[in-house]
């Protein structure tokens, strides 16, 4: 062979270039002297350290949340009275805020979002609104109910017989209408809400619950033989919230049921269809008309006393205070009534 020295050269040369290409080239340690400092960076003397407020952020949170959820169904920074709640929208922002109220009551409840709600709370009188009958001049829609948020209606009995209807009787204004039960059948709630008032009405309804509800309207229950639930209980439409019975000034066993909007009684015959167990609508449309006979009747100057008139009685009657029959006829709370007595009432 010949030049063998020159292939082998060639051969060592191109062998040492290949393996210098495919290496791995590793980077160079440098170790630093135990002498060298390591500088650290000083910290700025603007920053101010403030103490975190857990409660603020939970409330400024929970609003700001609701905000978004409901910012299409619910105005959160408007503040309304109890008689000014939403009438068209069944929702409500779910704060589950503890709220107080008058008397010392503590709900905790999700029906609760503000408490201009309960600006107007009395668990002792049926109206507290002192609502002006000739003054009312608007047309206002109420949404009864709305199955797609949930918010359903319910028969306050099962018996639907009507054994008396609303409006003039034996010489005074029947305020509700009176549905046929046994004592001891169960009484349901209409509608959702909050229990306002339970009480014991000797010469009048008897042992009676005041429901307020959400769209505005209060329904009350009267001569019932045993209450379920208390002042404050969220109810659902359909809970059983008492016994039906005939006490208080009742000649038999039945349910006394009203509606009421702003204080004022009207005819629940409006509203539902008591024979063949139905509510006539979704929404209800309250007039200057829908109070009629409430006008005529407050329109009396003066009430002649018959048996078992009580000034409590006569009051609620003529929508006044107790005082001011005593202050009309210079009598006293003690005064004992006379049947046949003229009262004047305005």
């Amino acid at each position: 062979m010949k030049y063998p020295h020159l292939i082998l050269c060639i051969g060592i040369f191109l062998s040492i270039g290949l393996h210098t290409a495919n290496a791995q080239i590793f980077p160079k340690i440098i170790k630093k002297s135990k002498s060298e400092t390591i500088t650290v960076p000083q910290e700025r003397g603007s920053i101010e350290l403030r103490t975190f407020d857990q409660d603020s952020y939970l409330q400024s949170l929970s609003s700001i949340t609701d905000s978004l959820i409901f910012e299409n169904n619910v105005n959160l920074r408007k503040s309304r009275s109890i008689i000014a709640e939403d009438q068209n929208l069944m929702i409500w922002a779910p704060t589950n805020r503890l709220i107080k109220v008058s008397e010392q009551i503590q709900i905790d409840s999700i029906w609760v979002t503000a408490f201009e709600y309960y600006s107007a709370w009395d668990s002792k009188k049926v109206d507290i609104y002192n609502f002006d009958v000739r003054k009312f001049q608007d047309t206002v829609n109420l949404r009864l109910y709305d199955p797609f948020f949930g918010y359903e209606w319910k028969m306050p009995s099962e018996i639907m017989k009507i054994n008396s209807s609303y409006g003039p009787r034996w010489g005074r204004m029947h305020y509700g209408t009176d549905l046929d039960l046994n004592t001891g059948d169960p009484v349901y709630a209409a509608f959702d809400g909050i229990v306002r008032v339970r009480s014991y009405d000797r010469y009048g309804y008897g042992y009676f619950l005041v429901i307020r509800h959400k769209n505005g309207l209060e329904t009350l229950y009267g001569h019932m033989s045993k209450l379920i639930a208390h002042v404050g209980d969220e109810v659902k439409a359909g809970d059983i919230i008492g016994k039906g019975g005939s006490t208080g000034r009742s000649t038999g066993a039945h349910l006394h049921y009203e509606l009421r909007y702003r204080g004022l009684p009207f005819d629940p015959e409006l509203v539902y269809d008591f024979p063949s167990g139905k509510i006539r609508f979704q929404d209800y449309q309250i007039t200057p008309t829908t109070f009629n006979q409430v006008a005529k009747a407050r329109t009396a100057a003066y009430h002649r006393v018959k048996r078992g008139d009580t000034l409590g009685g006569i009051a609620r009657r003529y929508g006044v205070s107790i005082s001011t029959i005593t202050r009309l006829n210079r009598i006293s709370t003690r005064s004992i009534l006379r049947i046949g007595q003229n009262l004047r009432v305005r």
